[in-house]
């Protein structure tokens, strides 16, 4: 497990109560470098969506954890936010609650001359994801050539 995997999951460990008690989902816990800044960032929601408050009752609870474990070596930035509309698919339940939607795919290597997909969710297993085109053609994309599913949506 590297460093950053490790944080991510003592962060997941320390944010699971408080996400609990307060009847919301927590969707991801990211630890990432941007711009020369470490960032700690935990995704949660629940439905009807996210408030500021929401955010803020987590953050102030996860922010007094993570002072007292004192588990980082790097200084960074703690948010707690919405995964937003361009939420990706990563866990299980993810996949479960977005069958029969339509999501976006973006593959490592190319898949007939593209790497950007568009369609209906019809299936997922461990090892591949099953997609309904708007031509009504049925697309499987092993999960190790997936970059990126998410939610699709359009403005």
């Amino acid at each position: 497990m590297t460093k950053r995997e490790s944080y991510e999951q003592k962060t997941e460990e320390l944010v699971l109560p408080i996400i609990n008690a307060n009847h919301f989902e927590l969707v991801d816990v990211e630890y990432v470098k941007e711009g020369g800044t470490w960032y700690l960032r935990a995704y949660i929601d629940k439905p009807g969506g996210i408030t500021v408050d929401d955010c803020e009752i987590v953050n102030r609870a996860l922010s007094d954890l993570l002072d007292e474990k004192d588990f980082i070596d790097e200084s960074y930035i703690l948010e707690v936010s919405s995964p937003g509309l361009g939420r990706p698919l990563k866990k299980e339940r993810d996949f479960e609650r977005s069958l029969g939607q339509e999501v976006e795919i973006r593959t490592y290597r190319m898949v007939d001359r593209q790497k950007e997909f568009r369609g209906v969710l019809k299936a997922y297993d461990k090892d591949a994801v099953t997609i309904v085109t708007e031509e009504e053609e049925e697309q499987i994309f092993p999960r190790d050539n997936i970059a990126l599913i998410r939610l699709a949506f359009d403005f």
